[in-house]
């Protein structure tokens, strides 16, 4: 789809999608620019305050994995008509207007349409200085990879609505999800890294392939280091491979070289196709124990899985798994 747009030519859009950015970025002055970002989907747990957080925590991720600070957004709601939803609804946006508040963003306005399925998130708008804009083609050879929250929502979430998981397990991965990448974006730039993208629907491997193909490099990943939620292996090795997950292998099959020892549940689980998931951060190595130690300081995850080592040239397989 994004292929059929066409070429920009205006000097002031300083990001746009060539590179799979996370975000769109608009030079305003030489030391303002805007970040813009919309994400909407599905219900992706029962509770519907809980399915409203979650999509605002996920729509805001893009500007903060941008470096940027999201300041306005606009609802974008697609609901049942009927009047019986409207007490769901009113939930749905309740958790939306949490989390948005929470986040210290106002949401000005909105757009809402009828629709048998509901779907629920929001436009974003950011602020961002013009030099300080972490976009995929700025990772560097050395850099350090940095994971803030576990791998495998696609694959719980289905594991839920198959009636696999228990109360904890449902808890765990809702709370993961509704937590938003606001403070590890304000420590990654205190601490100052290369780049940073969020792990969304592409999966870890498809997004860090987006900022490989970008820069031009290769990276190591050890499968060992990777935190995944607790049923995810489980949920992974019954079978129960959302579609999302499926089609991430397909495309991203082609980049990836495995070594022997990894289990197929965990290759499946680093193509799983996550929501709201956590900041993949590339920093540079003397820098990375002074992240780690900021972030774990709050009680965040700081997860080193690998890093970047050297340029891809025309090799295809930008990323070994050990």
């Amino acid at each position: 789809m994004l292929g059929q747009l066409p070429q920009i030519a205006d000097a002031n859009v300083l990001v746009d999608a060539s590179n799979a950015d996370d975000a769109g970025v608009y030079r305003i002055t030489d030391e303002i620019a805007v970040v813009f970002t919309a994400d909407y989907f599905t219900p992706i747990v029962d509770d519907p305050y809980w399915f409203g957080a979650i999509a605002a925590a996920n729509s805001l991720s893009d500007v903060y994995a941008m470096g940027g600070r999201p300041v306005a957004s606009l609802n974008l709601a697609s609901f049942p008509g009927e009047a019986p939803f409207l007490p769901f609804a009113k939930s749905i946006m309740r958790g939306g207007i949490d989390k948005m508040t929470e986040a210290g963003v106002s949401i000005i306005g909105g757009h809402t349409v009828k629709d048998k399925e509901p779907k629920y998130g929001f436009a974003v708008l950011g602020l961002i200085h013009p030099r300080e804009i972490y976009d995929n083609t700025k990772a560097k050879s050395g850099d350090a990879l940095i994971l803030t929250k576990p791998i495998g929502t696609g694959i719980v979430t289905t594991g839920i609505k198959a009636g696999l998981c228990d109360e904890a397990a449902i808890e765990e991965v809702t709370k993961a999800m509704a937590t938003l990448n606001k403070r590890p974006s304000e420590i990654m730039r205190e601490v100052g890294v290369s780049t940073a993208t969020d792990i969304t629907g592409f999966g870890l491997i498809g997004h860090l392939n987006e900022v490989l193909t970008a820069s031009k490099l290769r990276a190591r990943l050890h499968s060992s280091r990777i935190p995944f939620f607790k049923d995810a292996a489980g949920i992974a090795g019954m079978g129960r491979i959302p579609g999302g997950t499926r089609a991430n292998e397909k495309t991203y099959t082609e980049y990836v070289e495995w070594s022997p020892g990894v289990a197929d549940t965990t290759r499946v689980l680093m193509y799983d196709a996550q929501t709201s998931g956590g900041l993949l951060i590339f920093v540079p190595a003397e820098s990375k124990e002074i992240l780690v130690g900021a972030l774990e300081r709050e009680g965040i995850l700081a997860a080193y899985i690998g890093a970047i080592t050297d340029e891809s040239g025309k090799n295809r397989k930008r990323i070994f798994v050990d």
